[in-house]
């Protein structure tokens, strides 16, 4: 697979756990807040590896968004606003999968889905070109 289509891949999949997140906290009833929290984490995960990709840098197999997000930083010094974010969605990677692992209500899910939807837009802001690019299919 070549690089761009790699690329085109990590952000449709991270698009998409981002909308998944965003629809469901509009259309479900009861809101399932854990699980929006934890597509909201998948989803910045995946935006972290897409830079890596980009960067022609192997991301490694691991859901710590601080993790990730210090490995970007060294790339670009910039990743460092959005610490404290990926700092509060980490913790969403595997306790929210849990019952009774960590307590999340309305507001955390608000807060996850600003914060995932700001590094969405950070990322963009750095490639825009890139970022926005749709890999043609043949």
């Amino acid at each position: 697979m070549d690089k761009q289509a790699e690329l085109q891949q990590w952000k449709e999949v991270a698009d998409n756990d981002l909308n998944l997140a965003d629809f469901s906290s509009k259309n479900m009833w009861p809101v399932p807040f854990a699980i929006i929290c934890f597509h909201c984490q998948q989803a910045v995960e995946k935006y972290l590896k897409w830079f890596l990709i980009f960067h022609d840098i192997e991301p490694p197999k691991i859901h710590d968004l601080e993790e990730l997000e210090k490995i970007c930083e060294k790339i670009q010094p910039k990743f460092s606003d959005i610490y404290e974010k990926c700092s509060l969605l980490s913790g969403y990677a595997v306790q929210s999968r849990y019952p009774n692992e960590l307590r999340v209500g309305k507001q955390d899910m608000d807060k996850a889905l600003e914060y995932a939807k700001a590094i969405r837009e950070f990322i963009r802001s750095l490639f825009p070109v890139q970022f926005d690019a749709v890999a043609v299919t043949p």
